[in-house]
């Protein structure tokens, strides 16, 4: 499965850490975002979540 790559976008490991507006470090994933990466993991045949499945759970934990 191929997926177009946007001109000057980095893989997310080669990114720096994202910081919030004061200046400090991105959250750590809640209790419900973890249950939620661990999940879509398992759905995938995972044994456990990878970057992605955070970066998911954590996008849509920011969003509620």
């Amino acid at each position: 499965m191929a997926t177009k790559k946007r001109a000057g976008a980095k893989a997310p490991w080669d990114r720096t850490n994202p910081k919030k507006e004061d200046g400090k470090p991105a959250h750590h994933l809640t209790p419900a975002e973890k249950t939620s990466a661990k999940r879509s993991a398992k759905k995938a045949g995972r044994p456990y979540p990878n970057l992605v499945d955070n970066m998911r759970a954590a996008s849509k934990g920011a969003k509620k």
